[in-house]
């Protein structure tokens, strides 16, 4: 697999709420709080979102949004009406529940559909901490390769066709996976010294073909020559453009992601420190466990009792204000 799927893979993404809105008139939608991911898309009308510690959004149709951080935000055609809590439109007659959209006013002014993805897996970190609060996708061309989806997801929802809860589903995950990607291969590269994270370095041709290596053949005995090569690369050039962009060196990656290989295994199978250790590269259990304590926080043994997890990959420094995909 490519390294998105990878980690996508590896955090197991679920999807435990998924629906939309169609909102009629002015109204203003408050959401507290969460965890995990919400990933909202704009199937029709215009309206705007309004994030906590972010400046309002304009949103029109096709626009696509992805809130990582968890923060409180509102979905509204009006921002001066005052805010009203999305419990309120609990009731049988909104149909607001998973899997179905909920007609609001009438409806008309503003249809969004998305999902809110919580991760069976234990290092969501590896994601969310390398995105900012609000990742907003608004270039026609992205809109574009939405489109489909879009349009196939408000009919699920609306007909609600025999397995359409099903289909909503893998249709939420769809747009969530194009979602990351459009967003990372269209937001600004920062300058030198400036490191955006193993996500943003993904659209990078060179550092990303050194990524995709190692996540191929985590176990190869890599040399940081090796990896240069798999960039294109001199060893010097390449070492300083990793740690530019990715925020640690190209070895020290290999490691971390190797330690999260090895986390899952041990969470998730029965296979016995040793077998980690080989599957990974490592010949010694001890030079493997010297190095997802390391890394971990705990011994292999404690993890695999219940250690909670420490470790993530780097991230990007995010300030509080916006982070978007301008159109071009």
């Amino acid at each position: 697999m490519d390294p998105l799927s990878d980690v996508l893979s590896l955090l197991k993404p679920h999807t435990y709420v998924s629906g939309g809105f169609d909102i009629g008139g002015d109204l203003s939608v408050q959401f507290g709080p969460h965890t995990g991911i919400k990933c909202y898309a704009v199937v029709s009308g215009q309206g705007w979102l309004a994030v906590e510690g972010v400046d309002p959004i304009h949103l029109t149709a096709g626009d696509c949004l992805l809130l990582p951080r968890g923060r409180p935000f509102r979905l509204a055609t009006d921002l001066s009406v005052p805010p009203v809590d999305y419990r309120t439109f609990l009731t049988p007659e909104n149909k607001l529940r998973d899997g179905r959209l909920a007609v609001i006013n009438g409806g008309g002014s503003c249809c969004i559909v998305g999902g809110f993805f919580s991760f069976t897996g234990n290092h969501a970190r590896i994601l969310l901490d390398v995105l900012p609060p609000v990742a907003h996708i608004r270039k026609e061309s992205d809109k574009a390769a939405l489109r489909w989806a879009l349009e196939l997801m408000r009919q699920e929802l609306c007909e609600e066709r025999p397995g359409s809860f099903l289909v909503v589903e893998h249709l939420v995950h769809m747009i969530l996976v194009q979602a990351l990607r459009l967003y990372v291969s269209e937001s600004p590269k920062t300058g030198a010294g400036n490191n955006v994270g193993w996500l943003y370095a993904l659209a990078d041709p060179q550092i990303s073909a050194s990524i995709y290596a190692m996540h191929t053949t985590p176990a190869r005995h890599w040399t940081l020559q090796d990896l240069a090569e798999e960039a294109g690369m001199s060893r010097s050039s390449f070492a300083q453009k990793f740690k530019e962009m990715v925020g640690q060196s190209p070895m020290d990656y290999l490691t971390h992601w190797r330690m999260l290989i090895a986390a899952d295994k041990l969470a998730n199978t029965k296979d016995s420190i040793a077998t980690v250790a080989l599957s990974l590269g490592y010949e010694s259990e001890s030079a493997f466990s010297t190095a997802f304590k390391r890394v971990m926080g705990c011994s292999p043994r404690q993890y695999a009792r219940g250690c909670p997890p420490v470790a993530s990959m780097p991230r990007m420094e995010q300030s509080t204000e916006q982070l978007e995909v301008v159109a071009g």
